[in-house]
């Protein structure tokens, strides 16, 4: 059976769902989200990022042909040189400085999830990291989707209109694809068991990722 990146998502159905249907989710395309825990899932998504691109420079290391260490170097070169500006950016309209950032606690869901990340690319091969990489990558481009599809999200005056704009626009959309057919392509050779090991990896990220979402929502008891 050739494999795809649609089946790691289907065996692992309910917690994607339970991802990228998350209150936290909802309430940011409803524009409901208190500004409090958007703040603080901003401060820690940009801990996230650095440890992202840490994630893209292991890559490299582990690249072991000219096509995969390519994708990794324009994945490393878009997060230090676009994403982090634009995140910082972003964060300046949200009142938090440069110098809020540089001396940002990180959360116990951040630290989680990124050690996760870089763990499973160590220990494993280029497939593993990127299967653990996959839920923020393609969970935010569909998130995005589902989002601007769904009649209960508002755009105008919404103040999370911009972080919906970001994750549906043109290039972030290019990169998940580009992404799903990376993993289409490797998955499509592994063994059953191979692909049971794979979905571990999957669902852990996944279960993760939920808790990234909450912990922005419980922004009060974890910002002290």
């Amino acid at each position: 059976m050739a494999y795809s990146f649609d089946d790691l998502k289907n065996a692992c159905a309910a917690d994607w769902q339970a991802y990228i249907q998350h209150d936290f989710v909802r309430r940011l395309g409803t524009g409901t989200l208190e500004p409090g825990a958007f703040r603080y899932y901003l401060q820690q998504d940009y801990l996230f990022l650095q440890h992202f691109a840490r994630a893209y420079a292991l890559a490299i290391y582990k690249s072991r042909n000219m096509a995969d260490l390519r994708q990794a170097f324009d994945g490393l070169k878009a997060i230090v040189d676009t994403e982090l500006t634009l995140h910082v950016d972003y964060c300046r309209q949200w009142g938090i400085s440069d110098h809020d950032l540089a001396r940002l606690p990180e959360d116990r869901a951040t630290m989680a999830y990124t050690r996760y990340v870089l763990d499973a690319g160590n220990r494993g091969d280029l497939l593993d990291m990127h299967v653990a990489l996959a839920p923020c990558l393609v969970g935010y481009g569909e998130i995005a989707n589902m989002l601007n599809s769904e009649s209960t999200t508002v755009r105008a005056d919404n103040p999370y209109d911009a972080w919906i704009a970001m994750y549906e626009s043109d290039a972030f959309q290019s990169a998940m694809h580009s992404e799903i057919e990376w993993l289409d392509e490797r998955l499509a050779g592994v063994t059953e068991q191979r692909f049971e090991e794979l979905v571990g990896i999957f669902r852990d990220a996944t279960l993760l990722e939920i808790d990234f979402w909450q912990m922005g929502l419980d922004w009060r008891s974890r910002s002290h």
